[in-house]
């Protein structure tokens, strides 16, 4: 296994409505100047935010699966299906596009959001019915542990969010100085974003490495093994997703 740091100048950068919605992308599309453009099945990665009312207009989805995950402040989604909904700090809403969706979004206070892209079996999926799902906050599993970490489980175990396509996500919270410990199998991809604060990260107890806020961590194991995290200076808050390193059918070409 070996630990990547992909500073903020090598992620994609994004923005909508004139500027109002500022995007840092860890996994942005082509083009974007992102230096990864997929890990497995996880395709996109935004991390938006805006301090006055903002708003992306209609505009289509097919076959993926996008989760709008609201960290501060309030999503606003309609959509072709009939749908008009208000996702509030640490709540979530999931896209399964199947056959096709047209949805639009907005933010009318200031916020910050994630908006990530899942790639199931494309060829099946667009055969689906798209869907759309919503989740508060106090629906999520949150476990605080005898250090006081915080792990609120957003997607796999018994989170009520779920997906076709094989992955794990979870926002984490370690108070300074703190270690997080996590078990990655053999064959599977960690990426992490430190939202707030910074850390070290290191692999089955050997030498760590030092990360920052806005950075984007990537560990890949050909083998199980397990990744610490530790806080350093102050708090630090991580997302962190897991998928496979490779999936049993063809992935879409940027």
């Amino acid at each position: 296994m070996n630990i990547e740091i992909i500073k903020p100048q090598d992620q994609a950068k994004g923005q909508f409505d004139g500027g109002k919605i500022k995007e840092q992308k860890p996994i942005g599309f082509s083009g974007e100047g992102s230096k990864i453009d997929r890990l497995g099945s996880l395709f996109y990665w935004a991390w938006a935010n805006s301090n006055e009312p903002a708003e992306i207009g209609f505009h289509p989805h097919q076959g993926f699966e996008i989760i709008t995950y609201v960290i501060e402040g309030k999503a606003y989604h309609r959509d072709t299906l009939g749908t008009e909904s208000i996702v509030d700090k640490g709540g979530a809403q999931l896209m399964q596009t199947g056959s096709g969706v047209q949805h639009a979004e907005s933010l009318k206070e200031p916020s910050e959001i994630f908006q990530i892209w899942f790639e199931p079996h494309l060829s099946q999926a667009i055969k689906r019915t798209p869907t759309y799902s919503q989740y508060r906050s106090d629906e999520f599993s949150v476990i605080v542990d005898k250090e006081g970490i915080t792990i609120k489980t957003l997607l796999g175990h018994d989170s009520p969010m779920k997906i076709v396509t094989d992955a794990k996500m979870w926002e984490i919270s370690i108070p300074t100085g703190k270690v997080f410990t996590h078990s990655l199998l053999e064959n599977r991809i960690l990426a992490g974003l430190a939202i707030r604060g910074d850390g070290a990260a290191s692999l089955d107890a050997k030498a760590p490495t030092r990360f920052e806020h806005k950075d984007f961590i990537i560990v890949q194991s050909g083998q199980a093994g397990e990744i610490a995290i530790q806080a350093l200076e102050k708090d630090l808050t991580i997302f962190l997703i897991e998928v496979p390193t490779e999936v049993g059918y063809p992935l879409y070409r940027k």
